[in-house]
């Protein structure tokens, strides 16, 4: 059934302020709004009721007969919503995260770093949404996300910057058996690619542009609709990849991949912490923002 008669929300927010402060100024400070913007609000909702809710002095607002009623009221059921919101957030005593990464991210960078979170937080309750799209996921799905972006966030999402991009080519130790490849020697090798043009990653064909080399064809190549899939296979050493540095710098670590040549290539993009714009803001969503960006700050 629908609920009717129904004011807009935002008026009612408006007007709940301006009483407890007796001032248009003094709630438009408070909900980020300007002075006026807060008295066309109360003015709609005063239309809106048929009656008048405030009567306006030069230095005071004062409450009508009928708006002292309803503040009592409006009051009661926002703050009545406001803790069923909170209590749905919580999810009885816990605090839920959904954090939305790609596949990449999540075995490469975020797996191996979520213990310490976790032993750290043992009150966030964490759920990974692995999707190598953001564009195709709604803000409604996910808290937090940890994303390649080459132009900046999707609209709706506000964002961090984590990591500059810097690519270069990594292979198996016994691949090259110690050697150092230039550039122009790349091609003859077994280069292992991203199908689909790697997206809005960087593909070969572009890192060797960048390299002076734009009219490359490689001759023999393998190609994978995944990125961990092809990493795994350079592990192997079946080939040489692309790699992503700070993504990649724990299989450097470990001895499971070096580079395969000293140059690297950019296009500007970076990781980037993302998060909806325009909803309230949870602790949880908020510590792991920080601890993302502190993640980064140590690795570099």
């Amino acid at each position: 059934m629908r609920i009717s008669p129904l004011p807009p929300l935002p008026c009612l927010v408006a007007f709940e302020s301006a009483m407890r402060h007796g001032s248009f100024t003094r709630a438009a400070s408070e909900l980020h709004l300007t002075q006026s913007a807060i008295s066309r609000q109360v003015a709609q909702l005063e239309h809106f009721l048929g009656k008048k809710l405030f009567i306006r002095e030069p230095r005071a607002l004062r409450l009508t007969v009928s708006g002292q009623a309803y503040a009592e009221e409006v009051q009661r059921l926002l703050s009545a919503c406001a803790e069923a919101t909170e209590d749905v957030m919580k999810r009885k005593g816990h605090a839920e995260l959904t954090v939305a990464c790609s596949c990449g991210v999540a075995v490469l960078w975020l797996t191996p770093r979520l213990a310490a979170f976790r032993t750290a937080h043992p009150d966030i309750h964490l759920r990974l949404l692995v999707n190598d799209s953001l564009a195709s996921l709604s803000p409604a799905e996910f808290d937090v996300g940890m994303y390649y972006l080459r132009e900046g966030p999707p609209a709706g999402l506000a964002s961090r910057r984590l990591y500059d991009e810097d690519v270069f080519p990594v292979c198996a130790p016994r691949y090259l058996a110690g050697r150092r490849l230039a550039p122009a020697d790349l091609p003859g090798e077994t280069l292992l690619m991203l199908e689909d043009g790697q997206r809005q990653w960087m593909s070969w064909q572009t890192w060797l542009a960048h390299n002076g080399l734009a009219d490359a064809r490689p001759p023999h190549k393998l190609v994978a609709n995944q990125y961990p899939i092809l990493l795994q296979l350079a592990i192997e050493g079946q080939g040489i990849v692309l790699a992503w540095r700070h993504m990649i710098d724990r299989c450097l670590q470990e001895g499971l991949l070096v580079r395969a040549c000293e140059a690297s290539a950019s296009l500007g993009g970076g990781y980037y912490a993302v998060w909806p714009q325009d909803r309230a803001e949870a602790a949880a969503a908020r510590t792991f923002r920080n601890w993302l960006a502190q993640q980064s700050a140590e690795s570099q």
